[in-house]
């Protein structure tokens, strides 16, 4: 296995969160099943805090208020690029972070702009980060070979990164 960890990792990871831009929030709701949706990641801080928008009256406003455990998912398979965060979420009122995060495309769900009553900040403070970077078919092709020649399984194609 590939691991790497430690600042070099670290950037890469910001680097394809801040690339693929939207991910799958998993957040627990109040049966203890999982609920998922996508949302776009507006910031990635260097220290792997996320922060994006929602609306106060969102189902993930509660859910988060009775369970701050996350998970938010990024893929990429076009490019065989695939992160898995987790951590804990925190649900803010800001609007000068608000304004600095705006954009744009943001005034189709808040029409009133980043002082609109409804805008709620969600950030995660991530706990855990992974990261999968595969190679082509090529890679896949060869590996399966190998396997086929040594009857070894292949670990992972390509690296795999983990921060905690």
């Amino acid at each position: 296995m590939n691991g790497i960890a430690g600042s070099g990792a670290r950037a890469k990871m910001v680097e394809l969160i801040r690339k693929i831009r939207v991910g799958l929030l998993t957040t627990v709701d109040h049966s203890g099943r999982f609920h998922t949706r996508p949302l776009q990641t507006l910031q990635v801080e260097h220290d792997l805090t996320l922060w994006f928008f929602t609306d106060w009256n969102s189902p993930k406003v509660s859910e988060v208020e009775t369970d701050t455990r996350v998970s938010v998912g990024y893929s990429d398979p076009a490019n065989n690029l695939y992160v898995a965060v987790t951590g804990t979420a925190t649900l803010l009122r800001d609007s000068g972070k608000a304004k600095r995060l705006w954009r744009l495309e943001q005034r189709a769900y808040y029409p009133r702009g980043p002082d609109d009553r409804r805008l709620a900040l969600l950030r995660i403070r991530v706990e855990r980060v992974e990261c999968w970077i595969a190679p082509g078919r090529v890679a896949h092709l060869l590996a399966a070979a190998r396997a086929l020649f040594s009857g070894k399984p292949a670990e992972i194609v390509g690296k795999y990164l983990r921060i905690e």
